[in-house]
């Protein structure tokens, strides 16, 4: 078995056979726990997507779709058609994201607008400083530039 000479003994001759066969064939591995972290961030550009597709839905408090909706509503509504459940409050659900910094940030995640330690107000974020989100009575679904510093991000698990 000269052949696997290189590879390292932890892999199981199964393994390591999957793991030539990709490489002879150019397939990727993913590391362990890859597979999770890219499936999230499929559903989580999902529900970026189903966001701005309801653009210009009217706000309505206590609303969540399909065509008005109050802010925690349009992030409940666009997640559960992407796959994933959330609670139905900003608040709740910032308690069940997994919390991370701004600068690990990505397309699809929760901002969660936030005086002291209670939770106010959420939107999906799009991207360059912008979310997707249903602000206020007489409003409508918007992208808007992300205006307070006082904000936490969450990712959907």
């Amino acid at each position: 078995m000269t052949a696997h000479k290189n590879v390292p003994s932890v892999l199981s001759r199964a393994g390591a056979a999957s793991a030539l066969t990709l490489a002879a064939i150019g397939g990727t591995m993913l590391a362990p726990g890859a597979v999770p972290e890219a499936h999230a961030a499929a559903h989580s550009t999902k529900a970026l997507n189903i966001a701005a597709s309801k653009k210009g839905a009217p706000y309505k408090y206590g609303a969540a779709g399909p065509s008005r909706f109050d802010c925690s509503g349009l992030t409940l509504y666009s997640y559960k058609k992407a796959g994933k459940s959330l609670p139905r409050t900003a608040q709740s659900q910032y308690n069940k994201t997994r919390h991370i910094s701004a600068s690990s940030r990505k397309r699809g995640d929760l901002v969660f607008f936030h005086s002291g330690r209670s939770v106010y107000h959420v939107g999906i974020y799009a991207g360059s400083g912008k979310i997707w989100h249903s602000p206020k009575s007489g409003s409508v679904v918007k992208l808007e530039k992300i205006w307070s510093k006082s904000v936490w991000y969450g990712r959907v698990r």
